[in-house]
Parts: structure tokens; C-alpha cells; sequence
């Protein structure tokens, strides 16, 4: 179900993207439909009618939210509409470049409208959009900013033109091909490093990442275990999996899934391995992420299955993997994090 006014999980950011509309600053197309990049569900989609509208969204969990409200959704759109709403990353470069293919998708004429809550960048994205774009109209509610084009007068084309590949992929630290906008994009996380250290090297038979991001745990467990046979990675994020690809591509006997762990997995696995995420859409933790990807794991593992998580320290994970696994052990605690290793009996 898209969520309600004063709801638990109400997005203020989507609700105030429509602000514009609601207040009559802006009107909706008549014609040619409308593209919604990084779209998210919710009610203010549903709450007058929207004609033509396409929703563009890469995330696996916002992606099946779209499409349970029967919304066309798509990983990736294409052609030119006459309104293009935008729900900007945080990440700036990541932002730049989906400001340049907005401006690119609306074409000489069309409007694009975007918003970003006041503790995101807000204020940025509007100088942003505004730098490349020209004069922006501008209206505020529940502590977000929406701001959208008004005339091309004052467009930059140049500087639309640099920031187009200001999240193309590159190699960064550690060798991996990554880009702007994944977890942990230019550098080796630590987590996720601490966990490579602490593998075993026993590790055999047929094996899961569960949020696998741009494939570094995955990489380290082949180099690792000569056994395995087959590993398969989980990622909700398609832009991480496609950079997943790319620095798998000498590995045969690996599986990719763009897939939401937390709606559990369709097979059994003699090994799972996985540093979870913690965040939703807002800052704040979310550990019940995780814990349904412990969950799962659970759900997945053979008989004797391992399971080798890292997490940060103050994460309570360790309740949930008492309940779901029979033997549980930390194996490292740099402080910040912690590594552990849970055997399914």
C-alpha cells in the first residue's frame, strides 16, 4: 500500500515534489506523459491523477513498491516528456549527472521539478539545478525544498555536458570498477574488509553474497576458497550489480541477482556471506534491515550451513542469530565493527 499522510513512513520529499501542482505554480502535462526518476510510491503519487507517467527506479525494493500499485516502472527509461520530476541522491556527483539526463530526457522545452529535504542538500541541489539549468522557481514545506526550471534562458549546455559523465564508472581503490552513488564507491569499505580478513579458507560447495554491492566480498571469497563451486550474489541496487559484472567477469561459476533479500531467496546455500545494510530512505539505523537478512540467511542455509556477517558493533544483531542458528562466535572486534560466524544445526 503507497503511504499516508502522518504515516510512520510518510516521505516529505515526495509529498513536497508535488507541491507545485497542488498549489496550481505548476500544472501537469496534457500531453506526453511525464518521467519520474528515482521514483518512489507513496501517496502523493496517487493522490490526483497523474496521465503518462513513467516511473524510473534502479533500487529493487522501491522498484517492486512502483509496481505493486500498478504504476509503469522501468530500471531504465528512455525519450523525452514534457515534465521530468526528480528525487535527487545525496551523493553530488551522483545528483550532477542525473540533473544533466533530466535536462536531457526534458528536452529544449519540458520542465523538470525537483525536491530534497533541507538535512540533504536541499539548498545545494537548488544551486545546482539552477548553475546548469537557469532560473529556478522555488516553494518549501516540511523542511524540503522543491525547485524546478522555468525558462533555458541562462542554460549552461558545457557544463551540462561535463556533469553527464560526472558518475560514469571508473576504477577506483582496490581495483574494483565502481561509480558515484554505490555503497561505499571509492574506496574498500572497512566492514567489509575486516570480514575478507576473517574468511575461512575451508569455505566449499555453493555460496550467496547477500547485498552484494559492486562484488569485493565475492572477489575475496573465490580468491579465498578454491572449493566453491558456485557463488551467488544478491543486490538490490542494479547499478552495483551491472559494476558487479564488470569485476567478476573472469569467474564462470558466478550467479547475479538484482533482488531484495528481505522477501527471502529461492534456494539452499552451504555458505552465505554478507555485510548487511542499515539505512532506508532517512539517516537513522535501521538494524530490523538486517535482521531480516539474518533471517533469511536462516531460511537459506543447509544443514551445517555457515553464515559469516559483518556489521557495526552497536548493531543487535546477536539476539536473532542466537534464535536461528544452534553455534554463534565472534571472530573479530575492531571496535567499530565486528565479525561473526553462525553455523545453522
Amino acid at each position: 500500500m503507497p503511504k499516508t499522510p502522518g504515516s510512520r513512513d510518510a516521505d516529505a520529499a515526495l509529498d513536497v515534489l508535488f507541491h507545485p501542482f497542488d498549489t496550481g505554480a505548476l500544472a501537469w502535462p496534457r500531453e506526453g506523459g511525464a518521467l519520474f526518476l528515482r521514483a518512489r510510491d507513496g501517496w502523493p503519487v496517487h493522490a490526483a491523477p497523474r496521465a503518462g507517467l513513467v516511473c524510473e527506479q534502479t533500487y529493487k525494493p522501491e522498484f517492486d513498491a512502483l509496481l505493486r500499485s500498478g504504476l509503469d516502472v522501468r530500471e531504465a527509461a528512455d525519450g523525452t516528456f514534457p515534465l521530468v520530476l526528480v528525487l535527487p541522491p545525496r551523493q553530488r556527483d551522483e545528483s550532477r549527472a542525473l540533473f544533466a539526463r533530466a535536462l536531457d530526457c526534458a528536452g529544449d522545452n519540458g520542465v523538470v521539478v525537483a525536491c530534497m529535504h533541507n538535512d540533504e542538500g536541499a539548498k545545494t541541489g537548488q544551486s545546482d539545478l539552477a548553475k546548469v539549468a537557469g532560473p529556478v522557481g522555488v516553494l518549501s514545506k516540511h523542511h524540503c525544498r522543491v525547485f524546478w526550471t522555468t525558462t533555458r534562458e541562462g542554460a549552461d549546455d558545457g557544463l551540462r555536458a561535463q556533469w553527464r559523465t560526472l558518475d560514469a564508472p571508473r576504477v577506483v581503490a582496490g581495483g574494483l570498477t565502481s561509480r558515484p552513488g554505490v555503497f561505499a564507491w571509492d574506496r574498500v569499505d572497512p566492514a567489509s574488509a575486516l570480514l575478507a580478513q576473517h574468511l575461512p579458507r575451508d569455505l566449499a560447495g555453493e555460496g550467496a553474497d547477500f547485498g552484494a554491492g559492486t562484488g569485493y566480498l565475492a572477489r575475496e571469497v573465490l580468491a579465498r576458497a578454491p572449493n566453491v563451486r558456485a557463488l551467488d550474489l544478491y543486490e538490490a541496487e542494479s547499478r552495483a550489480l551491472a559494476l558487479a559484472k564488470v569485476n567478476l567477469a573472469a569467474h564462470a561459476n558466478v550467479g547475479y541477482h538484482w533482488h531484495d533479500v528481505t522477501g527471502g531467496v529461492p534456494r539452499h546455500y552451504d555458505f552465505i556471506v554478507m555485510n548487511p545494510p542499515f539505512h532506508g530512505l532517512g539517516r537513522g539505523d535501521r538494524p530490523d534491515i538486517g535482521q531480516r537478512f539474518i533471517e533469511v540467511a536462516a531460511q537459506a542455509l543447509a544443514p551445517r550451513g555457515r553464515l559469516y556477517l559483518v556489521a557495526n558493533r552497536h548493531l543487535p544483531y546477536e539476539s536473532m542469530l542466537g534464535a536461528r542458528f544452534g553455534h554463534v562466535r565472534a571472530l573479530a572486534d575492531s571496535g567499530a565493527f565486528k565479525v561473526i560466524e553462525a553455523v545453522r544445526t
